[in-house]
């Protein structure tokens, strides 16, 4: 990529774990996007690009949410990748800006989780989940990916405690950012002894629903405000269908696409100052991590947790992460990147790390056992 797009603006519409009633879909996403745009000092009149991602936003589409916030538009997208989303949009997001085809492009991702949306977001999350899955007595996303982390423990040495010191460490960053649902201290005893969920994942394992959205401003570089937040998109890479459903779960897409994202935008994984990574659960941030090579495949995996991971050495999930900070739905792709970005711009107040160079992921869109999509995006601070 030419890193002619920048991210000049980010919006967290606040997640809650109970909405308030009469909340919707479509006024959260409006929220998150009117809170990005006054972050990067634009206006709806602004705005000629917007892409949308969420499970709830039905029977209504992108267009229609356009319509409704007052949106005139030359560019315009609906993406359905879950926690890939964000990296999709964005990487189309790019390739229109550099096109001419829009200038100021807002990408907004979120649902309203309650009880029974998760519930039947669960039963009936594709044609897979609901002919084959669903009607297995197990829990949902949990078993599955309960299978994925024993054999991520058998293959990598790692137990339980490893995965907590990411659990623990990410509730500390939790604690200093406000828009985290789950801030109160979690210690390693608390995270051990919680209830098992499906084993070996315990409650702290799996990831809370909430209701809530983001959203980040992308502009191409004439129409950034001067001297406003500013975070140059380095490179986006994605990938679908990897394995085609075939491989163990212990390797995503992002070790296909992650060294051309590297290539891309000249900088190696010692170079990265804050990463943000799709967490639903410990063991994919494990993947993911290995995937994007911050740790090489000889590596102890339990000593680079307790000695990169929990000591904060290495910034990860820095909000909190989806484990502390809650998954609103789709918006749950979107939530690292507006982290990172929030990092880069030097706007992340009690958790602020020094970032130059930062990175985010996106996974999920589980078909029979494991994620089908991944990508990943890095921006330099402009």
């Amino acid at each position: 990529m030419s890193g002619t797009a920048l991210v000049v603006g980010t919006g967290e519409s606040p997640y809650t774990r109970h909405a308030p009633p009469g909340t919707t879909t479509g006024s959260v996403i409006a929220d998150a996007v009117l809170r990005a745009l006054a972050d990067a000092g634009l206006s709806i009149r602004d705005v000629d690009g917007f892409g949308v991602s969420s499970f709830t936003l039905g029977p209504d589409h992108a267009v229609d949410l356009a319509w409704r916030m007052g949106l005139r538009l030359t560019w315009l997208m609906q993406d359905t990748n879950g926690g890939a989303s964000a990296g999709g949009m964005l990487q189309h997001a790019v390739r229109a800006i550099e096109a001419g085809d829009a200038s100021v492009v807002v990408l907004a991702a979120g649902d309203v989780m309650d009880k029974a949306a998760h519930e039947r977001l669960v039963a009936t999350y594709n044609r897979a989940t609901e002919e084959h899955l669903a009607p297995l007595p197990m829990s949902g996303p949990n078993a599955l990916f309960a299978l994925q982390t024993t054999r991520q423990m058998q293959t990598l040495g790692l137990e339980r405690v490893d995965y907590g010191r990411i659990a623990t460490t990410q509730r500390t960053w939790a604690s200093a950012n406000p828009g985290a649902v789950y801030r109160d201290p979690l210690t390693l005893d608390e995270y051990l002894n919680a209830p098992m969920v499906a084993g070996p994942l315990g409650r702290y394992d799996c990831v809370p629903p909430v209701t809530g959205a983001d959203a980040v401003v992308v502009v191409a570089e004439h129409r950034a405000a001067k001297g406003g937040p500013r975070a140059r998109v380095l490179a986006v890479t994605t990938s679908y269908n990897s394995d085609d459903q075939l491989g163990d779960g212990l390797v995503t897409g992002l070790a296909a696409v992650g060294p051309r994202a590297w290539d891309l935008a000249g900088v190696e994984p010692n170079d990265a100052d804050v990463v943000s990574v799709y967490d639903d659960y410990p063991s994919m941030v494990v993947a993911q991590l290995a995937d994007l090579g911050f740790l090489t495949p000889d590596e102890d995996t339990s000593k680079f947790i307790a000695e990169r991971i929990a000591t904060r050495d290495l910034p990860v999930n820095t909000s909190g992460g989806q484990l502390s900070a809650g998954q609103a739905g789709s918006a749950g792709g979107m939530h690292g990147l507006v982290e990172v970005a929030r990092q880069l711009h030097g706007r992340a107040p009690g958790r602020q790390v020094d970032a130059r160079i930062g990175v985010v992921s996106g996974y999920g869109m589980v078909l029979y056992r494991h994620g089908s999509c991944a990508n990943v995006a890095i921006l330099e601070a402009a």
